[in-house]
């Protein structure tokens, strides 16, 4: 399974960056392949591709606020979550995705 994934909080400081921590870390862990582009402080770090989008099972978008740039993903399956929620369950939110492409 492919999921490619978005993570973004109003602050885009530390929530962004640990949620996308903990998605590889869960992904790797479950045995999903994950790509995650970070929108924060920084701006967008490790944008998705079309490409990437394209080979997606799911797009997952763990966000508190409007995502930039999501029209990208018009045309894909998308599951969107908190960004607490990948903090608190990173395995339920993973499953929920296997789930949706199951």
């Amino acid at each position: 399974m492919k999921i490619v994934a978005v993570t973004a909080c109003p602050t885009g400081i530390a929530h962004t960056y640990m949620a996308a921590v903990e998605l590889k870390k869960t992904a790797q862990q479950l045995g999903i392949q994950i790509m995650v582009e970070t929108q924060g402080a920084m701006g967008i770090e490790n944008q998705l591709s079309i490409q990437d989008i394209g080979k997606a099972d799911i797009v997952l978008i763990a966000s508190d606020i409007e995502i930039e740039h999501r029209a990208r993903f018009t045309g894909s399956k998308i599951h969107c979550v908190t960004i607490e929620e990948v903090l608190t369950d990173p395995i339920s939110v993973l499953n929920r995705c296997k789930a949706l492409c199951a």
